[in-house]
């Protein structure tokens, strides 16, 4: 791995020599402008042809078709690509922290990636890419993102399986007409230091090409006394679109991605009573890290896809897409132990995976508008197959110096390993050679269709039906198939009086076998059921430069699954429920002054306990007296604000708020709480509540830019993420001011 001087210098190198590149590049560009005469066409503005108005979406594609999101008949919130710029956003996880309503989960039990809670449900199952599925477990970066959509609510009707709480939608940066350029670098505190690059070229009157490239690194302010190493985050990624009958009624776009992670993994603290562990006997706290640089987390992630569209008309289309997805990841992780000296390699449990998913999906959408009776329609309907090819499995573990292999297994070898004053590692390549991997293999078909019908002007009335088969088979002597056939819904009801004003009643559902874990009990049991009743409103105003949007819902998931795969139960609840409020205000206030603001106020409860079945009909149940208790993970409470204002037409400042309540941390499945409940109070595990202030300042011309960001301003110990089954939480970073210079050329 470079050093990070290094990366420094090549950095710095890159920004002095763009001046001349781009130098060289206008002269040329002049040259043959003095020659030919360009010929400009007009074209009609379609919804996919308007910009984002700074933070506010005008154009969305989380309904299947390009839409905007004032007209969707249901919770959306759009981060678009200004937002993340003005932030300095790198990762998913750290772009969604936007999102009013949504928690973070920590990796475990091989959950491992990007895991979140949202309306206080997981989402492992939701996280998409341009609307096709994208559930695997890695760590998502934002370089190649044009926005983030989240729709809010159950929403397996438009997507398939998934969870309750709703989809997170990212959208790629596509080949466009026109040659435009732009490079950043960043430099800051944690040997923080980034490269990025967007580079797009028109070839011809129809047909384009883009490049975007990325080089991250950066440490947290968390350090292992005795070694000095610290959790760490290396990423690279490089995405290539290219685009051919752009605007034409036939186009087609190829698209790859592939990045890479080198990370030094953290799991973070343990609590100590009832809150995380800050001080100990030993002198260990928050900035404690039981890691090493020995423990790595590596993956590789590759996405081809090709897109298709016919335009029949301005009002009728088909869409088809097809990818392929590789994805490979190994890792080894420290996890603390509790209050013990901290001897490096040696204390704390080991986790480990080698990991392989290959998917291949077809999905194809065909959508219309026309009259009929007196009435308008907007009908979609689709297909889609999805194959799945996944393996798991732990890593082969070795002594250090005289590279003999382990064979012991559970606590046999952990004695060895203690044992042993070499300590252990682990071959980041190869799979362990004892006990038994975990394969999953499966092929999914979905056929759905959907009209919106104005009945009478300004209401229409929305009705929807998909059906979904998965089959699957496992590796499992003992459970080796799975499967389901299962039909999602969505109906609702809007009334829009004018292109400014929309309120809407709707209801949804979501079903998941949670196929894509893998077969965790010998008897097959129901699968995860979700419905979802909301009704809201969304307001334009300043000429609609500014939207408000407020929803009331109430969600109840039946037989809610655990999502650790170390897991002994898969289900963690019969039934559970969370009633809530949300309102959002994005866009511009005046000219020079933009905001992007939420509130969510949520009541997530555990309606009915967890009933587990094995073989032989033995059945086992949670702890009763979880019922009627908040659900873990879920602040009562998110606050989000984020503001900018223009001093001038050069200088810009700016800053936010992102707040969020106690979340709790246990295993709702467990027989025994006991240890949750104090004086009959139900006390358990919990992560403090807290507020991280962000502040930002900016001088950008028409070809340069620098920006100043400094991300927990107060230097606030906090925690963003809890872990699956409430042992462990992770802190995040302490202040760090990062400097960007832009380039665009």
């Amino acid at each position: 791995m470079p050093t990070g001087l290094h990366r420094k210098t090549i950095t710095l190198a890159l920004l002095m020599a763009l001046p001349a590149i781009s130098s060289a590049a206008e002269e040329e560009k002049t040259a043959d402008a003095t020659q030919t005469m360009t010929e400009v066409k007009v074209k009609s503005e379609r919804i996919q042809d308007k910009p984002n108005k700074g933070y506010q979406a005008t154009k969305t594609r989380v309904g299947k078709t390009y839409q905007d999101p004032q007209d969707v008949p249901q919770a959306v919130t759009t981060l678009t690509r200004e937002l993340l710029h003005d932030q300095q956003v790198g990762s998913l996880r750290e772009a969604l922290r936007n999102v009013v309503g949504l928690s973070v989960n920590a990796a475990e039990g091989g959950r491992a990636g990007d895991n979140f809670n949202l309306r206080g449900f997981y989402t492992f199952g939701d996280i998409y890419l341009d609307n096709m599925r994208d559930t695997a477990q890695y760590n998502r970066e934002t370089f190649n993102l044009e926005q983030i959509d989240v729709l809010r609510g159950s929403a397996a009707m438009l997507f398939g399986r998934g969870q309750a709480g709703g989809v997170i939608n990212q959208v790629s940066k596509m080949a466009e007409l026109r040659d435009k350029n732009v490079v950043t670098g960043s430099l800051g505190e944690y040997d923080y230091h980034q490269f990025t690059g967007d580079f797009n070229k028109q070839l011809t009157e129809t047909a384009a090409i883009r490049v975007n490239v990325m080089d991250r690194y950066e440490e947290t302010y968390r350090k292992n006394p005795t070694t000095g190493d610290r959790p760490s985050f290396d990423r690279k990624g490089v995405a290539i679109s290219f685009g051919a009958g752009i605007g034409t009624e036939n186009e087609f776009f190829l698209n790859h991605i592939y990045t890479q992670t080198r990370d030094v993994p953290d799991f973070g603290v343990r609590f100590s009573g009832t809150h995380p562990l800050n001080s100990s006997s030993n002198g260990r706290t928050d900035r404690t890290f039981w890691g090493s640089n020995n423990n790595f987390d590596d993956s590789d992630t590759r996405m081809t896809t090709g897109i298709f569209t016919h335009k029949f008309s301005e009002e009728t289309q088909l869409r088809t897409q097809l990818r392929h997805a590789n994805y490979k990841r190994g890792y080894w992780a420290k996890t603390p132990a509790n209050d013990l000296p901290l001897e490096n390699d040696r204390v704390g449990g080991n986790v480990t995976r080698r990991m392989e998913y290959d998917t291949l999906n077809l999905q194809s959408d065909f959508s219309t508008k026309f009259d009929l009776a007196g009435m308008k329609h907007s009908v979609l309907s689709g297909v889609e197959w999805l194959k799945e090819d996944s393996y798991r499995h732990s890593l082969q573990p070795y002594d250090p110096v005289t590279g003999v292999y382990y064979t012991q297994t559970g606590n046999a070898l952990t004695n060895a390993i203690l044992a042993n004053p070499n300590g252990v590692t682990f071959n980041r390549h190869l799979p362990n050679s004892t006990g038994t991997p975990v394969s999953f293999n499966a092929d999914n078909y979905a056929v759905y269709v959907q009209d919106s019908v104005e009945f009478i002007p300004n209401w229409t009335a929305l009705a929807g039906i998909r059906r979904d088969e998965l089959h699957a088979t496992y590796s499992s002597a003992t459970s080796p198939k799975l499967s389901y056939g299962e039909n999602s819904y969505r109906t609702g009801l809007s009334w829009q009086p004018n292109p400014d004003r929309h309120y809407y009643a709707t209801w949804s559902d979501s079903f998941s076998p949670t196929a894509d874990l893998y077969q965790l009990t010998v008897v097959p049991q129901d699968p995860e059921r979700s419905k979802t009743f909301e009704v809201g409103s969304k307001w334009l105003f300043m000429d609609g430069d500014l939207a408000v949007r407020t929803a009331l819902f109430t969600t109840t998931k039946y037989w809610e699954r655990n999502t650790d795969l170390e897991a002994t139960s898969a289900i963690l609840t019969r039934k559970r429920r969370t009633n809530g409020v949300e309102i959002e205000v994005t866009g511009k206030v005046t000219d020079r002054w933009d905001v992007f603001a939420g509130i969510a106020l949520l009541d997530a409860r555990v309606i009915k306990a967890a009933q587990n079945v094995a073989a032989g009909n033995v059945y086992s149940y949670a702890d009763e007296r979880v019922e009627g208790q908040r659900a873990r993970n879920t602040p009562i409470g998110t606050l989000n604000i984020w503001t900018t204002y223009a001093l001038t037409d050069a200088w810009k400042i700016g800053g936010g708020v992102e707040a969020k309540g106690e979340r709790y941390a246990y295993q709702p499945s467990s027989a025994d709480l006991s240890g949750s409940f104090v004086g009959g109070h139900f006390n358990p595990n919990s992560a403090p509540g807290y507020a991280r202030v962000d502040l930002m300042a900016s001088y950008e011309q028409p070809k340069w830019a620098v920006r100043l960001n400094v991300k927990n301003l107060l230097d606030k110990e906090y925690y963003d993420a809890v872990y699956d089954n409430g042992g462990l939480v992770t802190p995040g970073n302490r202040r760090q001011a990062i400097v960007t210079t832009e380039y665009k050329f």
